[in-house]
């Protein structure tokens, strides 16, 4: 079975706890695909300059954010890990010449395990989390996720979580109607990811309209999960938006599918 990559956003910690159009879709999301043999993550919070990989059998869920309802840190997502695909992974960036560093013990932070929550509740698939690296160009990330490629064909989900607007400095109210230049650049990135136009998706910064805006230079981490995902669907080069809303006026929850359907 081969599966479509995903790029996630994964909002606000809260979204955990909350029920609407987003983690409704999400919801829908995990009951349509077919039941993956476990999932891959690149997750925004975990931003080294190495890839690293966890390692774990078992997974500890981190509670990584401050300032949210006690009940927020009471909530436990027990997926298993996946050893053996994480060595399976470390060996495909063997093979590429990439140094990477395989990690046990981290567990699992929010960017992981809140939308999982919503997809997969029951908790019951290994998960396998990726870091990024914020400092290397959208090319090399790409290029990372290029490399995990063939994991798709072998019923693995990879996902990159993060968000394409997450400028938190600048968030409204739950009131507020979206921002024309939040709209605007996810519109921007729309056109280019339809068309695979990563000649101009890699220079985002430089040619997207409101860039420096929607994605600071204090939170790239969010959109470079973007393009690792992308990366894994190299052989198709097939982009589809799945959702989109703005909570706050500006904070972009989109789903972007890479790959064919199933």
């Amino acid at each position: 079975m081969t599966l479509p990559a995903f790029f996630i956003a994964h909002g606000s910690p809260a979204m955990a706890v909350e029920s609407n159009d987003y983690t409704q879709f999400l919801n829908q999301l995990g009951n349509r695909l077919p039941a993956p043999k476990a999932i891959v993550v690149f997750t925004a919070h975990w931003d080294c300059p190495e890839p690293s990989v966890t390692m774990d059998d078992t997974h500890q869920t981190l509670h990584d954010f401050y300032g949210f309802p006690s009940n927020m840190y009471t909530i436990d997502y027990p997926a298993p890990g996946h050893s053996e695909l994480a060595s399976e992974i470390c060996a495909l960036f063997t093979r590429s010449n990439l140094p990477h560093q395989p990690v046990r013990g981290r567990g699992l932070d929010h960017g992981v395990w809140v939308p999982l929550l919503h997809m997969y509740p029951q908790a019951n698939i290994p998960v396998v989390v990726v870091s990024v690296d914020s400092l290397r160009s959208p090319q090399e990330q790409y290029d990372i996720g290029r490399m995990l490629e063939q994991l798709r064909h072998d019923n693995v989900l990879i996902i990159g979580s993060g968000g394409t607007v997450h400028n938190l400095r600048l968030l409204g109210n739950d009131e507020d109607e979206p921002e024309d230049w939040a709209v605007e650049f996810d519109d921007w990135m729309e056109e280019r990811l339809e068309k695979w136009n990563t000649r101009e998706l890699f220079q985002y910064d430089k040619k997207a309209p409101n860039a420096r805006t929607a994605v600071p230079s204090y939170g790239t981490e969010h959109l470079a999960p973007l393009f690792y995902a992308m990366g894994t669907a190299d052989m198709s080069r097939k982009a589809k938006r799945l959702f989109q809303s703005y909570p706050y006026g500006t904070l972009s929850l989109n789903c972007w599918q890479f790959g064919d359907d199933v």
